[in-house]
């Protein structure tokens, strides 16, 4: 049930939605990083999912020491995908930042992003980059950023893109959460997370990415984004959740570039980019490790999953491919939906896989 909460008086500029579940022991170093700020012209969207804990008891702690903390509660999902969800709907700010209520902002940014924002008004996204921290020892902190050293000062989407591309080698590295978007933007383009599901950041930003017409990137670290034993990205990192999960998003991905290729504009160099990963995530489900460890019928299911309506969104993205990936498809498909294939296509993919390690040698 959502809680009724005061509206900002003015719009701010900054609009923080911060996803809130069974995050008790970070959430108030997460708020007070926020409060700390020295630019102040911000709101908090707290989105408290069904808790455990005290999850909700801080938040409205903070709700009641400051009125631009506006705190709302609804039930479980599993995922951020709501939380995020009802911060593009409720947020008054121009420009909008995601925050995990187990994460902190980085001492002084918020007045270092509008700085830079100042510069170059009005894009539609303003990607940065963030601190990964570990709680367990033995890990050093490291920072992770999509863009290189030095960066064109603006891009168009596929131009970001690509240059992400070709600085990871990885046409979508997810990093929803160091990145600071336009909210009208998201809004025009009904921008919106998988509900329901972990890794549901590989879906959104390609398609933000891709469809943002100014990108501006930041050169500025300001997310801090704790890792720890109960987190989310910890939990889904088993295969059973990577499976259920990577199949909604190959869904919802698959469906996007068929949708977009068609448009007469379309760089078909985006579209190698968004292949050379997508159809990885796809071959997953034959790795080796995973025919001997998961149930044949168990994997059958989580991959339909990614297919809820035949094979040409898959075909689409496969037309470019290499001659190998194509044939590669072709046995997915047959997998999927011939029985008595079903051995076959696992042989195949030994074979497949074995093949690509020699050839790495």
């Amino acid at each position: 049930m959502t809680e009724p909460s005061p509206m900002p008086p003015a719009a701010p500029f900054f609009s923080l939605a911060v996803a809130c579940c069974d995050v008790a022991p970070y959430l108030e170093q997460c708020l007070d990083s926020i409060l700390s700020q020295a630019f102040p012209d911000w709101e908090c969207i707290l989105w408290v999912e069904e808790s455990r804990d005290a999850t909700l008891d801080i938040a409205r702690a903070f709700g009641a020491r400051d009125p631009r903390f506006r705190v709302f509660s609804g039930p479980r999902t599993g995922s951020c995908s709501v939380s995020r969800n009802k911060g593009i709907e409720l947020a008054c700010g121009e420009y909008l930042l995601f925050l995990d209520g187990d994460d902190t902002l980085a001492p002084g940014a918020l007045r270092r992003i509008r700085d830079r924002i100042a510069a170059r008004p009005g894009a539609d996204l303003y990607p940065g980059s963030l601190v990964l921290r570990h709680d367990e020892p033995g890990h050093d902190d490291f920072v992770r950023d999509n863009f290189p050293p030095d960066p064109p000062p603006e891009l168009t989407g596929p131009e970001a893109t690509l240059l992400i591309h070709r600085h990871r080698h990885n046409a979508i590295y997810a990093q929803v959460l160091s990145v600071v978007y336009r909210r009208s933007f998201l809004v025009d383009e009904a921008l919106e997370f998988l509900p329901g599901f972990l890794r549901q950041d590989c879906d959104f930003y390609p398609r933000a990415l891709y469809l943002a017409r100014r990108v501006v990137p930041l050169r500025e670290t300001f997310y801090i984004y704790r890792r720890h034993p109960g987190s989310a990205s910890t939990s889904a990192r088993t295969i059973d959740h990577f499976d259920r999960h990577w199949a909604a998003v190959l869904r919802s991905v698959l469906a996007f570039h068929a949708r977009v290729s068609r448009d007469p504009d379309f760089d078909p160099r985006v579209a190698d980019c968004w292949r050379e990963e997508w159809l990885r995530w796809l071959f997953v489900w034959f790795l080796p490790n995973r025919v001997r460890s998961i149930p044949r019928a168990k994997r059958l299911a989580s991959l339909s999953i990614a297919f809820p309506d035949g094979f040409s969104d898959l075909e689409a993205l496969a037309a470019g491919a290499s001659f190998t990936k194509r044939i590669a498809c072709r046995w997915v498909e047959r997998f999927l939906r011939h029985p008595f294939l079903r051995p076959a296509a696992e042989r195949f993919f030994a074979l497949y896989f074995a093949l690509s390690k020699l050839r790495r040698r």
